[in-house]
This record gives C-alpha cells, sequence and structure tokens, in this order.
C-alpha cells in the first residue's frame, strides 16, 4: 500500500526537531517559520511537553468519556486563567474543523435555526458543516452543498448589518476568523468583529469565533478576536493547543446549555491530549509566549516593511502574510531548498510565516537574512 501524499514536498524527510529547528534524513537542518501549519506553539520537543507526556503515559492514556477523569478538570480551569475565559464551559475533541462543527450544531440546537453567516477566504475544516462554510469551490463536495450558509465579503460591516435585517430571524450563528489564515492572513478590524457581536445580540444569534489557527497566542493575545474587546458567544481552538498532539476545545459561554449527549467524542479529551494541552498553556504562561509573539511579530513585520520589494505585510503576533509581486511567487520554494527555511502560502504569491511563539530574535533575523537575499 502507498501513502498518499497530503501536501508533498519533493525529497523532505523529516526525522526530528527541536526548538525552531527540524532535520531531515540527511542531517540538513530546516528553520520552522511555518509550525507545521501553526500547531508547535511552544518549540518542538519542548522539554516540559515531554515530561507531561511521558509521566501521563505512565498512568493512564486512554479511557472512556463515560467517567470523570481529574487530568480534563485541570485542563478546563488551567485554560480559563491563562485565557482569562474562567466562565466558560470546554468541551473537548480531537480536531479544529470537529470544533466548529460542533460549535455550528450547537448553536442550531440553541436558536432552533438553520441559516450560517460565513465569510468570503474563510476557512473552517474539511468536515461536513464546517467544509460548508468554507469559501473552497475545490474541497465542497455535492454532499457538503447546502443553501443554508450566506457568504458575506470579510471586514464589510453594511453586508453584515444588510444581511442581518433581511433575514436575521433565520440566522442561527456568525462564524469568522480573527484573522483568516487559509485567506491569506486577512485581520479583521475591531469594528468589523464588534458589528458581528452587536447583530448577534440584536437578532438573537451565535458568536463563533474561530480561533483554530489564529488562537492561542498567535497573535499576541489568546484569542485574535479579543483584540475587539468583545466577548464571543463560542471559541473554537486546536492546532497549537497541543502543540502537536490532536485535541481541539469548544469553549461556551454560561448562557448556552448544552445538554448530555449534544456533544460526545470517543477519543476527545484522552488523557494524553490534555498533559500535551497543559504542557503548552502552562509553557505559554511561564515563560511569556503571548508577549514573546507580540515583540518578535512585531519586529519582523516593522523589518519587513521596509522594502520596496515586498508589496504588502499583514498579520498580528506571529502569524504574518507578505504578499509578494507575482514573478517573486517561487520565493516559497527558494526559501525552503537553496537557505533551508520552511514557511507556507496561501496564494501563489502571499508566504504565511506561523512559528512557533517561543521564536527567538536570532531566529527572526536569521529568516530576515536569507529572505532578502533571495528577492
Amino acid at each position: 500500500m502507498h501513502l498518499f501524499d497530503v501536501y508533498p514536498l519533493q525529497n523532505i524527510t523529516i526525522e526530528r526537531a527541536l526548538g525552531s529547528w527540524v532535520w531531515d534524513d540527511q542531517g540538513r537542518k530546516y528553520l520552522d517559520m511555518y509550525g507545521g501549519h501553526a500547531v508547535i506553539s511552544i518549540g518542538h520537543t519542548h522539554p516540559h511537553y515531554l515530561k507531561r507526556l511521558t509521566d501521563q503515559l505512565g498512568k493512564i492514556g486512554f479511557y472512556s468519556n463515560s467517567v470523570h477523569m481529574s487530568i480534563q478538570q485541570e485542563l478546563a480551569e488551567t485554560l480559563g486563567r491563562v485565557s482569562g475565559k474562567q466562565e466558560y464551559q470546554l468541551f473537548l475533541c480531537n480536531s479544529g474543523a470537529e470544533a466548529n462543527e460542533n460549535a455550528l450544531k450547537l448553536a442550531s440546537f440553541h436558536t432552533g435555526r438553520k441559516k450560517i453567516v460565513a465569510f468570503k477566504k474563510g476557512f473552517h475544516g474539511r468536515t461536513s458543516l464546517a467544509v460548508a462554510a468554507t469559501d473552497n469551490p475545490k474541497i465542497v463536495a455535492p454532499v457538503n452543498e447546502t443553501e443554508n450558509i450566506l457568504f458575506l465579503p470579510f471586514n464589510d460591516e453594511a453586508a453584515i448589518d444588510a444581511c442581518f435585517r433581511k433575514q436575521g430571524d433565520e440566522i442561527a450563528a456568525v462564524i469568522v476568523e480573527g484573522i483568516q489564515g487559509v485567506g491569506g492572513i486577512n485581520v479583521a478590524t475591531d469594528t468589523f468583529l464588534q458589528t458581528i457581536r452587536a447583530r448577534c445580540d440584536e437578532y438573537g444569534a451565535v458568536y463563533i469565533a474561530d480561533s483554530v489557527q489564529c488562537g492561542y497566542g498567535r497573535s499576541g493575545k489568546f484569542f485574535s478576536h479579543d483584540w475587539a474587546d468583545k466577548p464571543a458567544d463560542i471559541y473554537t481552538t486546536a492546532k497549537g493547543m497541543g502543540n502537536g498532539f490532536p485535541i481541539g476545545g469548544v469553549w461556551i459561554a454560561p448562557h448556552l446549555k448544552p445538554w448530555h449527549g449534544m456533544l460526545g467524542t470517543t477519543f476527545g479529551g484522552n488523557p494524553l491530549a490534555c498533559a500535551a494541552a497543559l504542557a503548552v498553556a502552562e509553557t505559554i504562561e511561564k515563560e511569556g509566549l503571548l508577549e514573546n509573539a507580540a515583540t518578535q511579530g512585531n519586529y519582523l513585520m516593522e523589518e519587513l516593511k521596509k522594502r520596496s520589494a515586498v508589496t504588502e505585510v499583514r498579520g498580528r503576533g506571529l502569524m504574518i502574510g507578505i504578499d509578494l509581486p507575482l514573478e517573486k511567487a517561487d520565493l516559497r520554494q527558494r526559501l525552503l531548498y537553496e537557505k533551508g527555511i520552511f514557511t507556507g502560502e496561501a496564494k501563489p504569491n502571499v508566504i504565511r510565516l506561523l512559528p512557533s511563539l517561543a521564536l527567538r530574535r536570532a531566529e527572526a533575523e536569521h529568516f530576515l537574512e536569507a529572505f532578502w537575499s533571495l528577492l
């Protein structure tokens, strides 16, 4: 049987990693400025992460959610403290798509409505309703198609107002990324998110803050939506939550009341996943990684904006999009194969930077030196 390569890179097989660096099977060293799709939040093979997981494996690796497990409550309390969302309930699952799927279902149950507002260039996952709410026809199969998704332009407050005036009584939820990742690192304005909050309050809809990629400290605040200072009804998390161990979460405001059996999962919140997530939250808190993400991200963006060879730089914290002239669209490949630096892409000419929140200044400078040398 042959493995299906999801995102194949030619002739690179990664075998080990440490901090912000990875090594291939030939011993070549690469600077990881992509964090495995924004997953590596505290750095590869962090010692506290390794200890948390190995200690937990020696106790119990899995049991059914039909019984209480103290590590799940420990995680909920820790995340409440670190994020400032102590009053929320936490439903644990396995991925961002699963988190968004459950958030949308919960909103529909709560309101009794069917319609969902989503946004152009948004990405919410690859499962049924999550992919239907994603603005990408290439991954929406016929079985996912529905008339219940209303796609609006991103950062367009007038479009939100008009949509709610016309169909507000039918709208169950608005789902929005605080910073669109796959869409090209498009930052939601504070007034845009505040308008969403206001219309949801006015019409009784649920405000879902998709924080799968843009959350968990990546923007310099725990949730990128926090920049607007208007809390959401539901936050969804995954990616950086487990630093590579699969785990997702649905953060549910007190006025939403899921009943037992509405939300369920076999593997979600298993003790190993909780141990990984605890290590991440504890490290973010102890090592001041929110502040580091803001500091290093601001430095990178300021330096990148100094060169006219870059069309535009967008982002917050360590979630950065670099727009390049179309003739430089091959720069990501050149960074990888010529300079040994992993980055991501959004469109052919947009480079995405999503490194560990523990990125050091010397590593940021190393990236900049390599980047400028290829322009």
